[in-house]
């Protein structure tokens, strides 16, 4: 097994910098500047944009989510597929009115897509009025290039990368109170065909588990209920490290950290899923019983294309012990559709997959191919349309297991975190430990709170009452 070479620094440096900004900006726009922070993609882009809050709030600025009132605008990018690249760029493109009524605004782009450099030169050339464009792996010297920015230096455009540190300590300002983001890991060494991650995240790098439990446990003081422990692929954390706490053996730990709470985490790998890890999940009582296992094609043809590392066979067989081991799991998946090579009977095998393990949900997707990935030169002869007619195909199998599937809710009781209000006044939702999501009636003090409700039926949605 290779060595992992992970470094950790601080943020102190950069907090240097953020004094700096927040003394200089107050003096350019002679008020509390505002900054508006836009993210796309992930849930990992998610918690990176909360970070890229704190640095701001560190520097002076207040958040707003109006961009024509923002001081300082940032877009957090996406570069999974090509829908997410134009909607940035039709996003960026709609501050170029509001540079020329407030020349001293400045616009960044961090993110995935910025990190790679045909798109950073696309925004060097065809937009000028953008300021900053940083990569994945400097987004925690934003307070450095901000105040370069104010200062008067030209356009910022920095992409080095760095796969052996990683930053701690950087300040955070979470979105929401009793849900959150904890991640544990960044990059990725998987290199599946289709996919731009490891180009522009870079190679895996562990956190190491004391800096993990003490941000979880800070979490729970401050009355976060639901976390979730993030990385590009999470059951390979800690291969290479020293400290020797697999990903396994890191659920247990944090299982055991006191409090009312419950552990999920994203994405997995199936090459990845051991039954070590099973039987955590089924031993931890405060993780959850969502097992998100992307298969991404059911043709053993297919998944060698795309670099998978499992065929058909051995990912049914971890389904199998999922099932065995789990007296209740909600297991969800996602899927490419019309990958390079593939051809209806190869397609066909999905949906028999698909069939015979009845998916909770799936996140599915029509091939978009990225350049500079292996895939994006393989020959591709199914057409657009035909690749939609099958898409359509499967959109229709899952709707029918999913409308199976309720049945196995009604009449249990669950245990449910009220995290949001319900269609109807008066009403709460909640999410049990698994997927599911329930309506029942409850006072909004409850809004947080872990209720017990029992599924009374299914009505555009399960609903339930609490016991």
């Amino acid at each position: 097994m290779q060595k992992n070479l992970t470094q950790t620094t601080d943020f102190s440096e950069q907090a240097v910098f953020a004094n700096r900004v927040k003394s200089l900006a107050f003096d350019i726009y002679g008020t509390t500047p505002k900054a508006c922070v836009i993210t796309f993609g992930c849930q990992q882009n998610v918690n990176d944009s909360e970070r890229l809050k704190g640095m701001l709030c560190e520097c002076g600025y207040t958040i707003t989510d109006e961009m024509e009132a923002a001081d300082f605008i940032i877009f957090n990018t996406c570069a999974v597929r090509e829908h997410a690249e134009m909607r940035v760029f039709g996003n960026v493109g709609m501050t170029k009115h509001i540079k020329a009524e407030r020349p001293n605004t400045i616009v960044a782009v961090c993110g995935c897509m910025s990190q790679q450099e045909h798109i950073a030169q696309k925004f060097k050339r065809s937009y000028p009025y953008v300021d900053i464009v940083m990569g994945t792996h400097v987004s925690h010297r934003l307070p450095e290039f901000i105040y370069k920015r104010l200062s008067g230096s030209p356009r910022i455009f920095e992409l080095s990368m760095d796969n052996n540190t990683i930053v701690e300590d950087v300040p955070i300002k979470r979105d929401g109170t009793f849900k959150g983001w904890l991640p544990i890991m960044y990059g990725c060494n998987n290199f599946c065909t289709y996919c731009i991650v490891p180009y522009v995240r870079g190679r895996e790098r562990s956190r190491e588990p004391e800096k993990i439990l003490a941000e979880f446990k800070e979490m729970v003081k401050n009355g976060v209920k639901d976390i979730t422990l993030l990385g590009q692929n999470v059951n390979s954390y800690g291969k290479g490290c020293d400290h020797g706490v697999n990903f396994a053996k890191l659920l247990r730990m944090l299982n055991e950290v006191e409090g009312e709470f419950v552990i999920r985490f994203m994405t997995s790998h199936p090459k990845d899923c051991t039954i070590e890890l099973l039987d955590t999940i089924r031993d931890c009582k405060k993780v959850s019983r969502h097992l998100h296992l992307p298969f991404q094609s059911g043709s053993s043809k297919i998944l060698k294309r795309m670099n998978r590392y499992y065929d058909r066979e051995s990912y049914l067989k971890l389904i199998e012990n999922a099932k065995e081991r789990l007296d209740y799991v909600d297991l969800t998946s996602d899927i490419i559709v019309g990958f390079p090579g593939e051809t209806y009977e190869d397609f066909k095998e999905t949906l028999t997959l698909v069939e015979k393990v009845k998916f909770a949900s799936l996140f599915t997707f029509i091939y978009s191919k990225r350049n500079g990935t292996p895939a994006a030169v393989m020959e591709d002869n199914i057409s657009r349309a035909e690749k939609g007619k099958w898409f359509d195909e499967l959109l229709k199998l899952q709707e029918e297991i999913a409308k199976e599937n309720i049945n196995k809710y009604i009449g249990n009781t669950y245990r449910v975190l009220c995290d949001d209000f319900g269609s109807r006044d008066g009403y709460m939702t909640g999410h049990t430990n698994g997927t599911a999501v329930i309506e029942f009636k409850a006072d909004e003090s409850l809004l947080g709170q872990f209720v017990s409700v029992k599924v009374l039926g299914y009505e555009n949605g399960l609903y339930g009452e609490i016991i």
